[in-house]
């Protein structure tokens, strides 16, 4: 499983590791790792042309150490310094005693004449104008550019010069690594307040950066390449506050049948979904149910016809769902329509329960809240904004929040889907789990309602909330991967593409 740890937790980490090794140790390493990353990424380090973008804090030592290593290697490396006067001294030195060059990156200066004090070659006699042109001519002949400008504990957007090299990078040829995480992204809760680097790799020390993980900062990470420095037995104090299953963890989860089972010990899903105007989301939460392992699929509702034309195995019930017979758990909401009654029914019911949709929309939160069994609500962004009383995009800008507090106020596991599909426990603490399958085709109708009905049938096989959400979301995701191979797909073609995704988890 990867895990990520809040940026308070990792520091601590890193100052009991400090009090235990030599002085400068810790970054030595990091540079090393960063180094070998950029190597990898440029493939032919002798003859390249690197750009440093140094900020004042740890995450410029750590590019200009690994500056000098590269320059040692034959890159021509050109630091530009976005604060010369608090640039890391060591760093610097070893930087200049290894052939790199140095620029005066922070841009004109009120009173800027001469360039002269500065500590930076490639300044002197010049003015203002004419170094930050140098600045910008470095980043814009780089075949490498790498982003020390601000730290984990960096807040808000990027400062308009370093925002200006930032674009200048982008709009460049150059590959771009991140040191630690992309500057300009909040750490802690993946959030982008204003300009950020988009980085093509983002090379992290030590532990992950929940930011890392959750857009919309993932976007701007690129690949995320793991250096480990030694910070293992001091993060084992602390928990990790969001974590991402990966094929072991889920191969662990998924049920396996013994030779004893039948269709009830295997878990008996029901369907509360469909209507007159939706037959549609019947047939696929239906499809999810019965891909997902789910021994049988009970389906109550009025598309019997439309679930049967597809799916003839399935046991019909006109209802209601209290009548409808056993089900070890139940789905209810897709396409639902305004049938709040059989929605009701089965909140009532002391079985898991799944609520998505239109179920979210007629769901009395009061009687969500005193459900004994467990509850797992599968909104995407625009369900969860209208549930917490907020816009859409104040829920994508700041996933993390919404699904924590969304959790809190329904005492019930959420599902969040989007970009990043995040599943949070019912209490709204404890780690948050990110799904690391999918791809942008699967943000297509019907989607959801398979998603429902494979992580309904987990539920009935005996998994807890958590687990079925973050499995089934693993499960559905590396689906659409294998169905769509860079081409659109449509909802029954992720539902059909389950059982290879089953095989794949099983295969690792």
């Amino acid at each position: 499983m990867r895990t990520a740890y809040r940026v308070e937790d990792v520091r601590a980490a890193e100052r009991a590791l400090m009090a235990r090794v030599p002085d400068g140790a810790l970054m030595q390493r990091a540079a090393a790792g960063l180094a070998a990353a950029c190597g990898q990424v440029l493939g032919k380090v002798y003859g390249a042309r690197v750009a440093l973008l140094v900020g004042s804090g740890d995450n410029g030592g750590d590019a200009l150490y690994a500056g000098a290593r590269l320059a040692r290697r034959g890159a021509g490396v050109t630091a530009v310094l976005l604060a010369p006067e608090r640039a890391h001294a060591g760093g610097l030195a070893a930087l200049r005693a290894a052939g790199g060059r140095v620029v005066d990156g922070s841009g004109p200066a009120e009173g800027a004449g001469t360039g002269t004090g500065t500590g930076a070659e490639g300044a002197a006699g010049d003015g203002a104008g004419t170094r930050a042109d140098a600045a910008l001519a470095a980043v814009a002949r780089a075949d490498l550019v790498v982003d020390g400008v601000v730290g984990i504990g960096g807040k808000g957007g990027l400062r308009p010069r370093a925002a200006e090299l930032a674009r200048a990078a982008e709009e460049s040829k150059a590959a771009v690594v991140a040191v630690d995480l992309p500057s300009g992204v909040d750490a802690d809760t993946g959030e982008v307040r204003g300009a950020a680097v988009r980085a093509d790799v983002t090379v992290t020390f030590g532990a992950c950066k929940p930011g890392l993980l959750v857009d919309p900062a993932r976007e701007y990470a690129g690949v995320l390449r793991f250096v480990d420095i030694g910070l293992g037995p001091e993060l084992a104090a602390y928990d990790p506050v969001v974590e991402a299953l990966q094929y072991a963890d889920v191969d662990r989860l998924l049920p396996v049948p013994g030779a004893e089972s039948d269709k009830y010990r295997r878990g008996l899903v029901g369907v509360v979904a469909g209507s007159a105007r939706y037959p549609g989301a019947a047939v696929l939460a239906v499809a999810g149910g019965l891909r997902g392992g789910a021994g049988a699929v009970r389906y109550v509702g009025p598309a019997a016809d439309a679930v049967l034309a597809r799916f003839p195995e399935t046991l019909v019930s006109a209802g209601p769902p209290a009548r409808a017979g056993r089900v070890q758990a139940w789905v209810a909401g897709p396409g639902l329509g305004d049938d709040g009654d059989r929605l009701q029914d089965v909140v009532a019911a002391d079985v898991p329960v799944l609520i998505d949709a239109d179920g979210l929309r007629l769901a009395d939160a009061a009687a969500v809240r005193k459900r004994v069994a467990p509850t797992l609500l599968t909104p995407h962004a625009g369900e969860a904004a209208a549930l917490l009383g907020t816009t859409r995009e104040e829920v994508e800008s700041g996933r993390l929040e919404a699904v924590r507090e969304l959790a809190g106020r329904y005492a019930a596991t959420v599902l969040l889907k989007g970009s990043t599909t995040l599943v949070a426990g019912p209490d709204g603490t404890g780690a948050v789990r990110v799904n690391p399958t999918g791809t942008p085709w699967l943000a297509t109708a019907g989607s959801g309602d398979v998603l429902s009905g494979l992580a309904g049938a987990l539920l009935a096989a005996g998994l807890g909330a958590r687990d079925a959400g973050a499995a089934g979301a693993f499960l559905h995701g590396l689906a659409a991967r294998l169905a769509a191979d860079g081409a659109p797909v449509a909802a029954q073609d992720v539902a059909d593409a389950l059982p290879a995704a089953w095989r794949d988890v099983r295969r690792g």
